[in-house]
């Protein structure tokens, strides 16, 4: 699914040249579910917007389903957004003044989807991560966990190939936390292919192999024990 070989990205400041990821190769097969760990500053935010396809490389190359990313330009790259990703964030993102429904039928309208296949594909969505009874509240009638829920859904509507979810429970208690956590433990079941960022070791023991970054560099790759693969 993902395939990474000798990555690097260099933030050219003009007076200095800042290193953030230093010759990284890194793996992921379809329906792993990963988490990439790392200290503010070592870089797994910066992989997490290259894997986004939200940053480009410096040199190396990046091919995500099949697909030569790292040679791509930015209108290649927003197709491959749209088509392939699915993003989770730690602030919701959700459109105030609208329903649930609505906000997890965005990314179909921006994809020109005929408004009834829309429709069914959102409600299957939040019904998939247990929001059938609530697809017509707004953001602010909803609870921090089901706000999330709702990002989720939005994130799963277009199928894509990958979900990325940036600090998912960042904004959460520690409750609600591991309800989230156990919604994407059953969507990775249901053969969802998850890579999550987090700085929480609790909240990367969900996860089935976790991949540890310092200083740019990648320093450990590990399976969870007790974990199925």
């Amino acid at each position: 699914m993902i395939r990474i070989r000798n990555l690097w990205k260099i933030y050219d400041t003009g007076a200095v040249q800042v290193p953030a990821l230093q010759g990284i190769s890194l793996e992921i097969k379809e329906g792993e579910y990963v988490a990439i760990m790392g200290p503010s500053g070592s870089g797994k935010s910066t992989l997490m917007n290259i894997l986004g396809c939200l940053d480009r490389t410096t040199r190396g190359d990046y091919i995500l389903d099949g697909e030569p990313v790292s040679r791509m330009q930015d209108e290649e790259l927003a197709g491959v957004r749209n088509r392939k990703i699915g993003f989770v964030f730690q602030s919701f993102n959700l459109l105030p003044r609208i329903d649930a429904l609505k906000n997890v039928e965005l990314p179909m309208v921006y994809g020109r989807i005929p408004v009834k296949e829309r429709m069914e594909r959102a409600r299957e969505a939040l019904r998939r991560v247990g929001l059938e009874d609530r697809m017509k509240h707004r953001p602010n009638e909803l609870s921090g966990g089901q706000r999330q829920r709702v990002a989720i859904a939005r994130a799963l509507v277009t199928e894509p190939a990958i979900i990325l979810a940036d600090e998912p429970t960042g904004n959460l208690d520690s409750v609600t936390s591991v309800e989230i956590m156990g919604l994407f433990e059953k969507l990775n079941q249901e053969g969802v292919t998850i890579v999550l960022v987090t700085h929480e070791a609790d909240i990367a023991a969900h996860a089935k192999r976790v991949v540890t970054f310092r200083d740019g560099h990648l320093v450990e790759d590990r399976l969870n024990p007790g974990k199925e693969q």
